[in-house]
């Protein structure tokens, strides 16, 4: 039986400003309407067992939004205290998955990939299963379509052929090369890109573990004993986990085991890794151009742009990457998006919130949308999912009105409980106990208008909360 485990950790920041640090690419629908996690679970053959999901704590509500909309039910989800690096992260998903005394096929995927030939990738997990089965492990190496500098790479060694399963032995692992390099490695036919995609049996990944990387097994394993349950998440010990060394599968295992084979895999894959990979990707029109949202381009050829909320034309330009989302625009030189990771670091620098979200933030309740601020005032547009209720809590710093723009809102605003509908509204004064729920079936919109001397959202006392946060 193959468990896929899916690592969903990812920052995304090549393609700021469409993904953030709590709303990042595997979250994304960026090529349909489905996001890029949803795509990596719906490529499964549906032989697979429910997949394991690997995240950080606080995308952990957004994995189980969108496993829910996608109609999908997760083996578990792991919720990693701090980011260890995937050999860490695998260790873990190991480690559950042999806790029940099986010894499961760990097919390991990124959430944040596109492979467009389903069926060919489906062929290459049987091809890996028959090797995996005789204890090898087994990465999937990328058939290679041009010199690629952003991508390590596999040397293929002597082939292994069982019945119409044919793999290769991996003669080395190489770091990302040169173009000179990379374009000799594409002329000789031997090296495959690095997909950071794996398979093996539980049990003998945390065998090599154990023989190259003792440490990081102690470690995961110490921490993943001392785990909690949290609602449908597993919670990993953090005072354990953070002693835990930072290694990727490949430096810690990979490496240096003896039983290392390469499945070639040709089935239209990009880790879409910054706008012009995900350009690449895209369907464009007869000028090159990939257009989504509301754009008018004249005279504009190999550009990607993205309209987000407002109108965006473009006239006389070529090779440009341009987004436009609510709080922010990039304009960028196609053959120079790598460097978005930059502006990036800067706002991270400058603490400034565009770094971490979209000015339409996500919570395990809806979302809210911050419309307008100013010193001593804000207004949001808060929209709450039928039967879900936002914490009962109390602000020092801040006064809030609100006004019920469509649904039912279940109102508690200090002793009192009552129902509000559309054009009703409520005060809630400067440290009132306070809570809002939708007792409905149909989504519920209102409008919060907060004054105060302080707005942020860390003045949040919680007395209670459905959904486990602090």
């Amino acid at each position: 039986m193959i468990l896929p485990i899916i690592m969903s950790g990812g920052s995304g920041s090549r393609l700021w400003p469409l993904s953030r640090a709590l709303h990042p690419k595997q979250f994304l629908a960026l090529l349909n309407e489905n996001t890029l996690l949803q795509e990596t679970i719906n490529r499964l053959d549906t032989n697979c067992l429910n997949p394991l999901i690997i995240c950080n704590n606080e995308h952990r509500f957004i994995v189980a939004e969108q496993l829910r909309a996608n109609g999908t039910s997760a083996s578990d989800i792991i919720l990693e205290p701090m980011g260890r690096n995937t050999a860490p992260a695998i260790a873990l998903a190991a480690l559950s998955a042999i806790a029940n005394g099986d010894d499961p096929l760990l097919l390991v995927l990124a959430a944040d990939h596109v492979i467009k030939d389903i069926s060919a990738f489906q062929q290459s997990v049987l091809t890996a299963e028959v090797f995996a089965k005789q204890n090898k492990l087994v990465t999937f190496g990328i058939v290679p379509s041009h010199p690629e500098t952003g991508y390590g790479y596999i040397k293929q060694g002597e082939q292994q052929t069982d019945g119409s399963a044919t793999g290769y032995d991996v003669d080395c692992f190489v770091e990302k090369p040169d173009l000179e390099t990379a374009t000799c490695y594409l002329e000789s036919g031997q090296y495959l890109w690095n997909s950071g995609m794996f398979m093996f049996k539980a049990s003998r990944y945390l065998e090599e573990l154990e023989k190259f990387s003792p440490q990081i097994l102690t470690v995961c394993r110490d921490a993943y004993e001392s785990n909690s349950k949290d609602l449908d998440f597993t919670r990993i010990s953090a005072e354990i986990f953070k002693h835990c060394p930072d290694d990727s599968v490949d430096y810690a295992v990979m490496e240096h085991t003896n039983d290392a084979v390469v499945v070639p895999l040709n089935a239209g894959w990009s880790d879409v890794g910054s706008f012009s990979s995900l350009w690449e990707v895209s369907e464009k029109d007869q000028a090159g151009n990939v257009i989504q949202g509301d754009a008018i381009a004249h005279n504009t050829t190999n550009s990607y742009i993205h309209a987000g909320h407002k109108l965006v034309t473009t006239v006389g330009v070529d090779n440009l990457v341009i987004i436009e989302t609510k709080d922010a625009l990039l304009v960028a030189n196609k053959d120079k998006v790598q460097d978005v990771k930059t502006i990036v670091n800067k706002l991270k620098a400058q603490d400034r919130y565009e770094y971490k979200h979209q000015r339409e933030v996500y919570r395990p309740w809806g979302k809210y949308d911050s419309l307008d601020s100013g010193p001593r005032d804000q207004v949001k547009r808060i929209t709450v999912k039928p039967g879900a209720k936002l914490s009962v809590q109390m602000h020092h710093h801040r006064s809030e009105h609100w006004i019920v723009v469509s649904g039912t809102a279940k109102i508690t605003n200090g002793e009192k409980t009552f129902l509000l509908t559309e054009n009703q509204s409520t005060y809630i004064p400067l440290g009132q106990i306070h809570a809002l729920e939708n007792p409905g079936i149909l989504p519920l919109e209102l409008i919060e208008v907060q004054t105060g001397a302080y707005l942020g959202e860390d003045d949040i006392v919680r007395f209670e909360d459905k959904y486990g946060r602090k």
